[in-house]
Parts: structure tokens; C-alpha cells; sequence
């Protein structure tokens, strides 16, 4: 069984080889999913690679953000570059990156990143049948369900150990991007999963923090040392610590502690598990707990009271002083401190974190290096800090002083960086090559064979084809998706292309209802499959899909691009929700080979963004222009109203409120929901971008989504939504997502 370690820089790298990994991994400069201060270069990743495969070691590559149209030229020129200097495998997420290895660059390995939300078999099997070697479990899974699905699979299992935990699942958090345009998908998430929320405002009873809000979200570091026998029973190839962002002090430390446990043999485990537990309590982590390993509703995921920061709690500052164009602040030490070490501000309300090296510390009026548990001392706090009165200040040790700089001759810089010039020189008119045959030619003859409708009384999607002279007054075919019956019984005062209905069990069960209902518009109707589908539900799903076939439900909107398998062999319409994360024309591409004839691009997309993508899949040429009955292609669709769940987590913890309005520390509102097998999280204010939508139809549009779902839409708010579509109407204009943002 392998450890795999993380190494965002060269000390951590060399820190985590002498502990004891087998492998490390890496970020892929310019598109990975950690947003890193620095970037390793490529020269350094080259001489660490020689440096690994010299000493029987593996690196991999995280090549595991999601790539922007006008991303895709360096990123073709990056994998080419990797090409030559052999890593071991890359970890990627975006399935246009996927297209661009499989077609142009077959002899880079793939590893499928936790980010790819693979929660059950059918998964795992899609991407292996994507050219993946490896995949990467959801963080969610309990033991149990690892090992069934590692005994269904025949491709080598990695699942993540140790390290920070999200509280949703990877792959389908939307939070950071919905406050301000920073993509956890691609590396940029302001974490406000680690901020304090107030239910409506004010500090309710119970697990409050001092500052009057509770870390609802904010989960519990994970540990799996006790899991390691059973994950090693269940044939898992790898266990991967997170923490490209800590400290070499944490590195060492982790891995220290779980190779003492994997070299102990099974009679010895039991006396080795206390050394490694005691070994891993001095990484200055957050507090740990098992995770979902032995529960999938583990009672100490989160600790609601407690912020949840990573390191040594030094202590609450006591007094926070001007000196000169400085602030100082007075604390009573809970931790050993010295100069050098390097320390996080937590401010609250506000949820600010301010990282720093302590550069000076005084006792009474003295300048000291070092102090001690129980002294009180002042420290100086960084320029950065801004001070706001009434704010608290607590401070932590987040790594220990650096000793000395990190010796780097046995890389072998230079040698690399000569050759990594040589193959620039080399490469560059292959790159140009590849570049030109991924957007104008390598891909037409595939689509065109695998995606045209053979049916002429539809359209790439089973929609049916308008009368011609039929006057629309909403500028774009629009599907309106709904979780409630009562929604289709009412007297709606629009009609919709389409309808866009959850696939819950209430709603399935309803199924003959809204078939007499609707009656001959029954292949309007397409249900949507959610992103997550449980191991140990995949029967009573695929049994749901079958009845729904036979009642003559003919569309599906799928959530998780694996979905397909469980429409192998039905003559059926297969679209794509957003959660497939599709913001580059080659990610189009991966779909539309996959089966699908319509696909939601990325809803977190931009304005730009969402031009560039759609300019750049008509270029690849199967998208023909003009004659409506001539298109051939997917078609494309955005969401453009709605309250999306920004969090789409398992667990649903005791201290939620649910279907009540929490409150962040910047006043934004959002509500906590139970579905079915999910527990998501919402902003109360839907998004609109129903004023754009002839500059989308412009853009080569082809459908938008009106999602209702969650929402009490008696005849007011129908009425409103009604003017909002067809722009009548004085309304307070609504948040836009990042629609007129920019996405980073």
C-alpha cells in the first residue's frame, strides 16, 4: 500500500522522502487546485521527478483545476511539456484536460482527482473507461462502501487518509464562487466554510462561539490511522495525506506517524496505533476525528463552538495597542512562542485570517526571541492587519521557525532547466499543431458519428421542433425545473419548453400523476438525476430509471457524467446538469462523445468566460450555424435563475437549522435544507440573469434553465417570475452570480 504526501515547495518535498513516503504529489504550474503563494517551476518538478525515480520513489502531477477557454493554448503547451519529463501520472479533474491527454498526449498516465465526486462503482468504471489508472474516492465514503467498491472496480483505488476535510462533497461546492467569483474548482476558495454564521442574525442557544456565531460548516481535520487494516483488507492502492498548503514541520510529522503504522505488521498494529496517534497530535492540525470511516454521520465531524484554525492556540488577544504605523497586541501565551514562527490572525466577526512570520516579541520592555506557556507578551502584528474596534483577535502557531535554508543541489536544477529548453525548441511546432487540431479538426468525424440524431421529428436533445411562424416571447427555448407536483397542478402563467423535474422518491412516486396531467406534452418532461448516487442505492435507482422508461419518460438530465451507464441499451435523450463542470469546448467535446445531446455549461461561468467557450466549440466545426434543422452537435444550456445549492454535503449534523435563514458575518443569508440523502445549503436570494438572455441567444445559446426548486411559489411569486421573464414588471434587480463578475 503506498503513502502518498503532499509537497507544495522543495523543503516539503525533501521533508516528506526522509519520513517515509512512497510517492508525493505536486501542483501543475498554473492549473491546479490549490491556490499556491508560488507555483512550483517546471525545471523544479522535472529535477524532482529524477530525484524520485533515482531513489524508487513516484511523483504525481495535480493538474486538477477546471481549465477556462482562453486557458487551453498554455495548457496544451504545459502538458507537453510533462510529456517529457515523465511524472508518474497526472491528477486531473477537467474532462476537456482528459480529451486533450487521450487524443494528443497518450503517454501521460491519468489519475482521476477526489474533485471528479467518484461516490460509487459505476464512477470508478466510467473513468477507468476514460483512460484513468487510478481514481480518487470521495472524501464521504465510509469504509464499508470503499470496500465495495473496490471490489467492483478494476482500476487501482487511492482515497485521501489524513488532512482538511470540505463539507462538501469535492467537485460540487459552489460557495466561495457565489460570494465574489474566487472558484474552489480551480484553486481560488476563500474557505467560507471556516466562518462563523448566526442563525438570523443573532446568537441562538447552544453551540456558540464567543463571538455570538457557530462554525456550522466548518469540519474537523481527518486521521485514519485506526482505518488502515481495513482499507488495506479492501485492496486500496494508495493513501493520499492533503496538505499542499502546510507546513514542512506538518509534513514530516504525518508521515512520520503513518509510516510508523503501515510498517507494523498486523499483530504489532495495535501497540504502534498510540505512537502514531501521539506522533500526528503534533502536527498543529485542526482537531481530528475519523471522518466518515466508521459512520456516514460521524457525531464529531464538526465542532460547532470551535473556529476550526489550524495550529497551536496561542491565545485571545488581550489588548491591541498603536505603535507608531503599527498595532502591537498583548496575549497570556497557551503555547511556547519564538521569532521566526509563523502565526495566524483570526478576527471575528469578520472571519479575516492573516497569516504571518513573527518578526518581534517583547516581555515587559524587553526584546526577546523565545517565551514560554503562562508568560504575557506583546507582539508585534504584521502591516496588513487593519484594526477594528470591538473585533476579537485570537492568534495560533501554524509551523515552527524555519532552521536553515533547504539544500537543493541533488536536484540538479540547471541540468533540467537545459533540457526543459532543449524541448520548448523541440516541442514548438508540435504544440502549434496540437493547439490547431483541437479546436478546428481532430474531433468533427467523431462527433458526427456518435451524436447525430437519427430520430428527424427531434432535435439534438428530443426537443420537439417549433411550428414554423410560431411567435415566442421569451427569446430562448427554457426549461423550468420544479421539485413539487404542485407546480405542474397550478395554473402556471407561462408555458415552458420544457420541464425539468428532480428525480426524488415523493416526485417518482407521482409519476402517473404528472403523466395524466400532462398528457400529450409527456416528452417535455426530463428528469433530473442529482450528482450523488450511493453505492447501496444504485439498484433501487436503475429500478426507478426502468419504470420511468416504461411509463414513457424518454429524458434525463444527469448529474455525474457515469450516470450514462445506467441508460446502456435504452433508446432515451440524454442531457447534462452543471455539475459536470463544463467550461472549455474540449470538456464539451468529453460529453458529447459520452453520449449526451445536450449539456448546462458551468453555472459559476462569466460573462466572458461563457462567450469564449461557446466561440470556441462552433471553431471545432460539428456545431453548424444558421439552418435550425441542419444543426448538428450538443446543444447548450446555462441555468440563469435559481438558488443553487452551494454546498452539497452528506452530512447532516445535529446543530443544523433547518429551513431557517443563517447569517455570514458579511450579513449574506442562506438556508440550511434536508433532501433526499443530502443536506444543502442555498442562498435565500435567487440569482436572475433573465435581462441577458437575448445577449446569450446572441452568444449561440441554445436553452436556459428557470429553477424554482425549494421555493413556496404561490400566485405572487409566479406572477413575479412571469414579468421577470418577459421583462415586464418594476422588481429590485437580484444577484447575477458571477455573471458580470470575472471568475478566477
Amino acid at each position: 500500500m503506498e503513502l502518498l504526501a503532499p509537497a507544495g515547495n522543495i523543503e516539503n518535498f525533501f521533508a516528506a522522502l526522509e519520513a517515509g513516503a512512497d510517492a508525493v504529489y505536486v501542483g501543475a504550474p498554473g492549473f491546479n487546485a490549490r491556490n499556491l503563494a508560488k507555483d512550483l517551476q517546471l525545471e523544479e518538478i522535472g529535477a524532482m521527478i529524477r530525484y524520485c525515480h533515482g531513489r524508487d520513489k513516484k511523483l504525481y502531477i495535480a493538474a486538477n483545476s477546471l481549465l477556462l477557454e482562453r486557458e487551453l493554448s498554455q495548457v496544451i503547451e504545459t502538458l507537453a511539456l510533462l510529456e517529457t519529463l515523465q511524472p508518474d501520472a497526472l491528477i486531473v479533474q477537467d474532462l476537456g484536460l482528459i480529451q486533450l491527454i487521450q487524443k494528443h498526449f497518450p503517454r501521460l498516465k491519468m489519475h482521476a482527482s477526489t474533485l471528479m465526486t467518484a461516490h460509487n462503482s459505476l464512477a470508478v468504471q466510467a473513468l477507468s473507461r476514460l483512460g484513468c489508472e487510478r481514481v480518487v474516492l470521495a472524501r464521504e465514503l465510509t469504509l464499508k462502501e470503499i470496500s465495495a467498491i473496490s471490489a467492483r472496480s478494476d482500476v487501482e483505488i487511492e482515497i485521501f487518509i489524513h488532512g482538511a476535510m470540505c463539507f462538501s462533497y469535492s467537485g460540487l461546492c459552489l460557495f466561495s464562487s457565489f460570494l465574489g467569483g474566487k472558484s474552489g474548482l480551480r484553486g481560488r476558495c476563500v474557505q467560507p466554510c471556516r466562518r462563523a454564521y448566526s442563525a438570523s442574525g443573532k446568537s441562538g442557544k447552544g453551540g456558540q462561539g464567543k463571538s455570538g456565531g457557530a462554525y456550522l460548516f466548518s469540519m474537523n481535520d481527518l486521521t485514519g490511522l485506526a482505518a488502515i487494516p481495513a482499507l488495506r483488507e479492501a485492496g486500496v492502492a494508495s493513501l493520499k495525506i492533503e496538505g499542499r498548503l502546510r507546513s514542512a514541520h506538518y509534513v514530516r510529522t504525518v508521515v512520520a506517524a503513518y509510516r510508523m503504522a503501515l510498517d507494523a505488521g498486523p499483530e504489532d498494529f495495535a501497540k504502534v496505533l498510540p505512537q502514531a496517534e501521539v506522533l500526528v497530535e503534533k502536527a498543529m492540525s485542526r482537531k481530528i476525528t475519523t471522518g466518515y470511516f466508521f459512520s456516514p454521520q460521524p457525531a464529531e465531524a464538526i465542532t460547532p463552538y470551535h473556529s476550526g484554525n489550524i495550529g497551536l492556540h496561542l491565545g485571545r488577544a488581550e489588548k491591541v495597542t498603536p505603535a507608531g504605523e503599527m498595532w502591537v497586541c498583548s496575549l497570556s501565551l497557551k503555547e511556547n512562542l519564538q521569532v521566526g514562527d509563523r502565526l495566524r490572525l483570526h478576527l471575528e466577526p469578520s472571519g479575516e485570517r492573516l497569516a504571518f512570520t513573527l518578526k518581534e516579541m517583547r516581555r515587559n520592555n524587553e526584546t526577546i526571541d523565545r517565551a514560554f506557556t503562562s508568560e504575557s507578551v506583546r507582539i508585534t502584528l504584521p502591516p496588513a492587519y487593519h484594526h477594528a474596534k470591538g473585533a476579537s483577535l485570537e492568534l495560533y502557531k501554524i509551523d515552527s521557525g524555519r532552521t536553515g535554508k533547504v539544500e537543493t543541489a541533488d536536484l540538479q536544477l540547471s541540468s533540467v532547466k537545459r533540457d526543459l529548453i532543449k524541448a520548448r525548441g523541440r516541442l514548438a511546432r508540435r504544440i502549434q499543431s496540437i493547439v490547431w487540431d483541437a479546436w478546428e479538426s481532430g474531433i468533427r468525424k467523431d462527433i458526427q458519428e456518435q451524436v447525430v440524431s437519427k430520430r428527424p421529428q427531434t432535435n439534438a436533445g428530443g426537443v420537439r421542433q417549433k411550428k414554423a411562424g410560431s411567435a415566442a416571447k421569451i427569446p430562448l427555448e427554457w426549461w423550468l425545473k420544479t421539485d413539487s407536483l404542485k407546480a405542474l397542478q397550478s395554473k402556471l402563467p407561462f408555458s415552458p419548453d420544457r420541464f425539468l423535474l428532480s428525480f426524488e422518491k415523493a416526485l417518482i412516486g407521482q409519476a402517473g400523476q404528472i403523466k395524466r396531467l400532462l398528457g400529450s406534452r409527456l416528452r417535455d418532461v426530463v428528469w433530473a438525476l442529482p450528482p450523488v448516487l450511493l453505492e447501496q442505492d444504485l439498484a433501487r435507482h436503475h429500478k426507478q430509471i426502468t419504470l420511468l422508461i416504461r411509463s414513457g419518460f424518454k429524458c434525463f438530465q444527469l448529474g455525474h457524467i457515469s450516470q450514462a451507464e445506467l441508460f446502456a441499451g435504452q433508446r432515451v435523450h440524454l442531457s447534462g446538469d452543471f455539475s459536470l463542470n463544463l467550461l472549455n469546448n474540449q470538456a464539451v467535446v468529453m460529453a458529447a462523445q459520452t453520449g449526451f445531446e445536450a449539456v448546462q455549461l458551468a453555472i459559476e461561468a462569466d460573462r466572458e468566460a461563457l462567450r469564449e467557450l461557446i466561440q470556441g466549440y462552433k471553431k471545432t466545426g460539428v456545431y453548424t450555424a444558421g439552418k435550425e434543422s441542419a444543426r448538428r452537435g450538443i446543444r447548450l444550456g446555462l441555468t440563469v435563475y435559481g438558488a443553487p445549492a452551494l454546498y452539497t454535503a452528506r452530512l447532516a449534523a445535529p446543530h443544523f437549522s433547518y429551513d431557517r435563514p443563517v447569517v455570514s458575518p458579511k450579513g449574506e443569508s442562506f438556508v440550511i435544507r434536508k433532501r433526499e440523502g443530502f443536506t444543502q445549503t442555498h442562498p435565500v436570494r435567487p440569482f436572475s440573469l433573465l435581462p441577458f438572455l437575448v445577449e446569450m441567444k446572441n452568444m449561440g445559446l441554445d436553452y436556459v434553465v428557470v429553477d424554482i426548486s425549494g421555493e413556496q411559489m404561490g400566485g405572487r411569486a409566479m406572477q413575479e417570475l412571469q414579468e421577470r421573464l418577459y421583462g415586464t414588471g418594476r422588481y429590485a434587480k437580484l444577484p447575477t452570480f458571477n455573471y458580470l463578475g470575472k471568475l478566477e
